[in-house]
């Protein structure tokens, strides 16, 4: 049986996350409010037929993956080469950071998005050449027509240019835990939903009473 659904996920909401810190690598666990949401998608992701959830060994992903494993009913397979772009030097840093403390390599990186390599780090090229290698594979030897895919914001958005020609990431934004599935049509894929979060409606409301519960 051949693929002709992907469903591409965002781990949940980590520390860095809130602060707009760029992670890359780096192991971070999920916060208070990543669980949250982790556990909301967990609900939704068991009700849409998925057969087999490829995630990155990144230990947010791996973290995420590990709650979804349960509903899901089976074992969530890693894979390095979905990993988040390699960001080197520039870990822990925000966008204002960058722009700030390195003004001159920011330039750079911004006239040339694609090909420009963080020091110590990655192009959004060589994520390009790690998870097109990791979704032929995939794709190759997947025995599920629908197949989840946990991986992170670069990753994804280089992955959905590459199977989608329509998609331009520049004007989608992939949140925490958010659903993004695209549908194969003959041979050609298309896009069916992007970065859907309807599992995290009255999430803030819960964690607020979750928050007020603890209280002494």
């Amino acid at each position: 049986m051949s693929v002709r659904r992907i469903i591409f996920l965002r781990p949940g909401e980590t520390d860095w996350n809130q602060v707009g810190r760029w992670q890359g690598w780096v192991a971070s666990p999920l916060n208070a409010q990543g669980l949250l949401q982790v556990r909301a998608l967990a609900k939704f992701v068991r009700h849409i037929g998925m057969g087999a959830l490829y995630t990155s060994d990144l230990h947010r992903a791996v973290q995420t993956a590990e709650i979804l494993a349960e509903p899901l009913g089976f074992a969530p397979i890693p894979d390095i080469r979905l990993r988040e772009r390699s960001i080197g030097a520039w870990q822990g840093l925000t966008i204002e950071e960058m722009e700030s403390w390195y003004p001159a390599l920011y330039s750079e990186m911004m006239a040339a998005p694609n090909n420009y390599r963080i020091p110590d780090g990655e192009s959004r090229d060589d994520v390009g050449v790690r998870v097109t290698a990791a979704l032929d594979d995939i794709l190759a030897h997947a025995e599920y027509e629908t197949i989840g895919i946990l991986s992170h914001t670069t990753a994804i958005k280089v992955m959905l240019e590459t199977l989608v020609p329509t998609y331009n990431p520049l004007y989608v934004d992939l949140d925490n835990t958010g659903v993004t599935t695209i549908h194969r049509k003959e041979s050609v894929w298309e896009l069916t939903a992007v970065n859907d979060r309807m599992h995290l409606e009255g999430l803030s409301a819960q964690a607020a009473r979750e928050l007020e519960a603890k209280k002494p």
